[in-house]
């Protein structure tokens, strides 16, 4: 194995995102393609429905590529050290923060787990500069810079203070909202065998969630669904059906998740500029 500390690894700038949904795939793939070492780590707690859109099933060892930036699995600090050496992509995991500090400082985290409506924590003084996506995040409270995530204002920098709260509202597709996702009523073990972008029709059995039959409440296709043999808590989004007939969509960075990923590039480029411009003990800071 080569040395990590005799290759790129270590002179590039060391990114750890939170989450490995569409939204946290989407920054992976900017921030890689910024010359980061990225790895990105799994968040148990939501499960993933959107996997065609993100980088989520290279967890267990399926291909995963989203715009020619491919992902690897690395279980040990060994196999994210030797992964990020080989500089071909970006690393995921299932090991958490506290994992990943030890490896080397973090010089970027950005918390794209979007748990909109959980407790959210300080990620301040956990690495060198720190975003944090959507509800639950205050720049200059608990992260230096913040950035809305609601698809009006999908990409918009916070500098300081709040961003908006969760209002429990669902953009539309087509002519459905909120009724095109389907949430788990208990928690139980999800099975199903049906691969997203099916052809799907109203009353189709999509899957069981502990033996109980879920069925799709329209005609679509399956934009997302969650991977099968998969645990899950009550509440939780189990699939999700695009009814655009021919327009739908189901794979690749989709444009709200683009808006995101280029908001956070731009917010470390706006960060090392001022950093640099601190350095030379200059006053004129980015705005």
């Amino acid at each position: 194995m080569r040395d990590p500390q005799r290759s790129g690894w270590a002179t590039r700038p060391f990114a750890v995102i939170l989450g490995t949904n569409e939204i946290a795939s989407a920054v992976a793939v900017h921030l890689h393609r910024g010359g980061h070492a990225v790895v990105m780590s799994h968040d148990q707690i939501s499960p993933v429905i959107r996997r065609k859109m993100s980088f989520h099933d290279a967890l267990f060892d399926d291909l995963a590529i989203l715009e020619d930036v491919s992902a690897r699995r690395a279980d040990s600090g060994i196999e994210i050290l030797s992964e990020l050496a080989r500089a071909e992509g970006v690393v995921v995991t299932t090991l958490g923060l506290l994992d990943l500090i030890v490896l080397r400082t973090i010089d970027v985290l950005v918390d794209a787990r979007m748990q909109k409506y959980q407790e959210t924590s300080d990620l301040r003084r956990l690495a060198r500069f720190t975003i944090g996506l959507g509800p639950g995040f205050s720049a200059g409270d608990n992260c230096e810079f913040a950035i809305e995530t609601r698809p009006a204002k999908a990409g918009r920098i916070i500098r300081r203070g709040p961003t908006d709260r969760g209002d429990g509202q669902v953009r539309r597709l087509g002519h459905h909202g909120a009724e095109r996702f389907i949430y788990s009523a208990e928690r139980g073990r999800w099975h199903t065998a049906v691969e997203i972008g099916t052809r799907i029709f109203k009353d189709f059995v999509t899957g069981h969630l502990d033996g109980t039959p879920i069925r799709a409440p329209f005609d679509g296709a399956l934009r997302g669904v969650v991977r099968d043999g998969t645990e899950v808590p009550a509440g939780v989004k189990l699939l999700e059906i695009d009814p655009r007939r021919r327009r739908a969509s189901w794979t690749g960075i989709e444009s709200r998740a683009s808006n995101i990923a280029k908001a956070v590039a731009k917010a470390v480029s706006i960060n090392q500029m001022n950093a640099a411009l601190e350095a030379r003990h200059t006053p004129y800071l980015v705005k």
